[in-house]
């Protein structure tokens, strides 16, 4: 059987910049076993499956796979299959759409904006609002883990931290960006320092401090997945804004934060996250960004 697959780059409105993505369409009758051997053969952060929807309130249900494992939500694949799906529903043609999309963590509410037959922009609401998942790790254990000085660890009144909207991070903030370029999972240093997730991951972050509003830059180290370096995340920008919330002095009302990621590897990203408080409390938040079509043909399985 052919099933139709497109690539995408997603966090980015520009072709071979942000993270790859694969989404294979019609993937019914495929088992977990053959969504996971497909996404290890195409290799790349995550691949979408995308199935129709049981309710038919609802877009489609999607399945989301990195090589090693699936995941119940994630950032980029949510934002490209959501960017695809409206490119493919409006035939190209420039407009707004919105649905919503079933994943293993829930229903996500997306809005997307077609800017061309190629291309267009999406956010997304968080399904679920970050929490607390333990203690972040000692700053010690964070530089021996990355290969950087103790010292470097941490700015301000941010801290390590350790947050999730779906899927689990441990979030490491640095001094500067000089340190954030220099970070890099020390192999087995790395896994022991975080044994206690059930993927060891790291989002090591910074803020830019020259830059106009709340502005940060990160990488996203994440060998549990199966992913050395991610060049964007949107399920750990998701977890970020928990962290936000812990170590930013954040008052009510309306916040628009912009991370950068994929700056060291070569494939700049662009993550937009919008925070809204009430009464001291994170009430809602959404992800968004651009993706732009790279390739398309058929998988013969």
């Amino acid at each position: 059987m052919a099933r139709r697959f497109i690539t995408l780059d997603v966090f980015t409105a520009q072709r071979f910049a942000g993270n790859p993505l694969a989404v294979v369409l019609d993937a019914e009758g495929l088992d977990d076993a053959a969504m996971q051997t497909i996404a290890k053969e195409f290799n790349l952060s995550e691949t979408v499956f995308v199935f129709p929807p049981a309710d038919a309130h609802q877009r489609a249900d999607i399945r989301i796979f990195t090589i090693k494992r699936e995941l119940p939500f994630a950032g980029h694949p949510t934002v490209g299959t959501a960017v695809l799906l409206a490119l493919l529903d409006r035939s190209g043609e420039a407009g707004a759409v919105a649905f919503g999309l079933k994943e293993k963590v829930g229903i996500v509410p997306c809005a997307v904006e077609v800017k061309d037959a190629m291309s267009g922009e999406a956010r997304f609401r968080l399904p679920r609002l970050p929490s607390s998942w333990g203690e972040g790790k000692e700053s010690a254990d964070c530089a021996w883990a990355l290969g950087l000085d103790p010292k470097e660890i941490g700015f301000a009144r941010h801290v390590p931290s350790r947050h999730s909207a779906g899927v689990a991070y441990d979030l490491v903030p640095v001094a500067s960006l000089d340190a954030l370029a220099r970070a890099y999972p020390q192999g087995e240093a790395f896994d022991k320092a975080f044994a206690d997730s059930d993927h060891p991951s790291a989002y090591v972050y910074a803020r830019m401090d020259e830059a106009e509003g709340l502005r940060f830059r990160a990488r996203m180290f994440g060998p549990g997945m199966g992913i050395i370096e991610d060049p964007a995340t949107g399920s750990a920008a998701a977890a970020f804004a928990g962290a936000l919330m812990q170590c930013e002095p954040l008052g009510d009302g309306e916040h628009n934060i912009l991370i950068e990621q994929g700056i060291e590897m070569g494939r700049p990203s662009e993550i937009r996250l919008q925070m809204t408080i009430k009464n001291g409390a994170l009430v809602s938040a959404e992800i968004g960004g651009s993706a732009i079509m790279i390739s398309r043909s058929e998988l013969l399985v």
